[in-house]
């Protein structure tokens, strides 16, 4: 049917308004003129854009993706129990669902493009209560849990200076792909979720096991072979599709979420600070953070395929601060270790800073020096405040860390009766000269008895051999605790996806 003409006008300004920005932003919707929007006749296409501008009015996203539902509704006794866990706790209904209302219209704009089902909107729910931060024992990270094997296969740039496996719009196109993936190899989305918490191996495994025996090889006829937490995960996000299919029925007031755009996108091709970026977008550090979670370093290195997310009111206040800045804006360069001995004292002296300073912003612990081949951020000096990061070192920079411990030790050796300087230099691994310097000696002759000081590698003491100092200990890096922090039913821990 024809769209109402009153509904045109309010919806016309909002559009004007917007196409102020379009030079600064990609609003991810198409702009329309007045002309098109009077024009606009013929039946309602909910598929084109402008007739969901149009329309947003009518619902919001929690309305729009209760329309969009579209996997079957799962029969299982663990539904009842998880539903039960999360409806107990309104609070983190609420905390999770706020945070949420960032990134929604986002997740469900690119579900309805590729015509997945929109439930699968909630899937961050599960994996990280929605939290771009979270960091998993199993090293998987972002709003959509990557594991990195994974989030490399999906083309998720993993570096020194950015992790996109937190980008949202990256993930969110990596997670939406690998869930596509994996309907088309199990031809049902209950198994595809169970893949993509467990692996599609482990899954492709469980199905030829029960077909073998003659058993069921749906969900609930897989489910007594899968882990604890796959088991649970897809009665899960049933649970919280029950929950948001009907709120008021588990005494839950879900936030509203305007069924439009929250965040633009805007290009930058210079380095930037993250300081810099949210004064000049008048945002919080933590709110600029919220919808760049990808960049791990103080700076934001800026090149043509580099964005940053805004909300649509801080685009405009951004485009117009930044053309009034008049100073450099990113104080941060980088610096590429080529020798080993170069400590982070000479280094923090070489650019007019403290080793205080670089240890914090590169998160070097203390007792810990560089490798040779790590790249750092350091100040940028006078001379260089005009230049940016390279592309390419950016791509490729690493950073390698090892004990910080004395190169070598000082021992005595005792000269015996057969002994010479050079059967002494060949047995320690040094040469005469070196020891004749450490002793002052003239001459090559050494006298039975005599006592030597030698320079030989240090080694650190060797462990007593136990289970325990046989393990290999992994610095794990959590995203900090604070009141938004997940706190997800419990289960085992998350297994490696295959």
């Amino acid at each position: 049917m024809p769209l109402p003409k009153t509904r045109i006008i309010p919806f016309a300004a909002l559009l004007l308004c917007t196409s102020l920005t379009s030079h600064a932003a990609d609003l991810s919707l198409p702009l329309y003129n007045w002309s098109q929007i009077s024009a606009m006749e013929g039946p309602y296409d909910p598929n084109d854009p402008l007739a969901q501008v149009l329309g947003m009015e009518e619902i919001d996203v929690w309305g729009r993706i209760r329309k969009g539902f579209g996997i079957p509704d799962l029969d299982n006794p663990l539904v009842a129990n998880q539903t039960q866990w999360y409806s107990s706790r309104p609070d983190y209904i609420q905390r999770t669902t706020t945070r949420a209302s960032r990134y929604l219209f986002h997740v469900v704009q690119e579900l309805e493009k590729r015509n997945m089902p929109t439930e699968l909107a909630l899937l961050p729910f599960i994996e990280s209560a929605f939290n771009p931060q979270a960091y998993s024992s199993a090293h998987a990270a972002g709003m959509w849990q990557f594991i990195p094997s994974t989030g490399r296969d999906y083309n998720l740039k993993q570096n020194m200076f950015k992790d996109e496996r937190r980008d949202v719009l990256a993930s969110t196109d990596a997670a939406l792909t690998y869930l596509q993936k994996l309907y088309g190899m199990f031809g049902d989305w209950q198994l595809a979720l169970a893949a993509y918490n467990w692996g599609e191996g482990s899954v492709q495994r469980a199905i030829n096991k029960n077909r073998a025996a003659g058993l069921p090889t749906d969900f609930n006829g897989l489910s007594p072979n899968m882990p604890l937490e796959t088991r649970n995960y897809v009665p899960k996000l049933q649970a919280v599709k029950n929950i948001i299919a009907a709120p008021a029925q588990y005494s839950i007031v879900l936030p509203k979420v305007d069924n439009q755009p929250y965040f633009v996108t805007i290009g930058k091709t210079r380095d930037i600070d993250l300081k810099v970026a949210a004064q000049l977008a008048e945002l919080s550090i933590d709110e600029f953070k919220a919808l760049n979670p990808q960049y791990n370093r103080p700076v934001i290195v800026g090149s043509a395929d580099t964005r940053i997310l805004l909300p649509q009111s801080n685009a405009e206040k951004f485009k117009t601060n930044l053309s009034k800045w008049g100073r450099a804006l990113s104080s941060w360069s980088a610096h590429t270790v080529t020798n080993a001995r170069e400590r982070i004292e000479t280094i923090a002296s070489k650019f007019g800073t403290t080793p205080e300073v670089i240890r914090e912003v590169n998160n070097i612990p203390p007792r810990m020096r560089l490798k040779a081949g790590s790249t750092v951020l350091v100040p940028k000096t006078e001379a260089a405040i005009e230049k940016d990061i390279s592309s390419d070192l950016a791509e490729n920079a690493i950073m390698a860390i090892e004990p910080d411990v004395p190169d070598t030790r000082r021992i005595t050796v005792k000269v015996g009766k057969r002994d010479s300087l050079a059967s002494i230099a060949q047995r320690h691994k040094v040469s005469v000269a070196q020891i004749k310097s450490w002793n002052d000696l003239r001459q090559d002759k050494v006298a039975n008895g005599q006592s030597l000081h030698i320079q030989v590698p240090y080694k650190p003491a060797a462990r007593p051999a136990s289970k325990q100092a046989t393990r290999t200990p992994v610095r794990k890096v959590a995203a900090p605790r604070n009141a938004t922090q997940r706190k997800a039913a419990p289960t085992t821990g998350k297994p490696r996806r295959s």
